[in-house]
C-alpha cells in the first residue's frame, strides 16, 4: 500500500508541481536578456508568484516521495513506473494549461503506459 501511495505522490504531486511552475513562468514570459541584472529581476519576479511556490512545494513532495520509495525498491522498477508522470503531464497540460496535444504524442504516451504496465507486472 505504501508503494502505491508513494508512486501516486511521485506522479501526481510532481506533475502538478510542474504544471504550477509552468503556469507561473507563462505569466512572466520568455527570457530574452541573460545579463546578471535581467536574470536577477526574472528570478525575483518569479518568486513573487503563488503558482511558483505551490509548484515548488508539490515538486518537493514528489521528490521526497521518490527518495522514500528508493529506500526500499529497486531503481530498475521505480524509474520506469514513475514514467507515468509523462502521461499525467500530458493530461494536465491539456486540462490545466489548455495545450493541444497531437495524435502522435498520444500514441507515444500510450506506449509509455504499456511499458509501465509491463514493468509493474514484472515486479517481485
Amino acid at each position: 500500500m505504501r508503494e502505491v501511495v508513494l508512486f501516486f505522490l511521485i506522479v501526481v504531486a510532481g506533475t502538478a508541481g510542474e504544471m504550477c511552475v509552468s503556469r507561473a513562468m507563462k505569466g512572466i514570459g520568455e527570457v530574452h536578456d541573460f545579463s546578471p541584472r535581467s536574470v536577477q529581476s526574472f528570478l525575483l519576479q518569479s518568486l513573487r508568484l503563488p503558482w511558483m511556490w505551490l509548484g515548488i512545494a508539490l515538486m518537493s513532495l514528489g521528490f521526497f516521495s521518490l527518495l522514500a520509495i528508493l529506500s526500499f525498491q529497486e531503481v530498475s522498477f521505480v524509474v520506469p513506473v514513475s514514467a507515468l508522470s509523462y502521461a499525467a503531464g500530458a493530461f494536465g497540460a491539456k486540462a490545466f494549461l489548455g495545450e493541444r496535444i497531437n495524435r502522435n504524442r498520444w500514441i507515444g504516451i500510450a506506449v509509455v503506459c504499456i511499458g509501465v504496465t509491463i514493468v509493474w507486472w514484472s515486479r517481485k
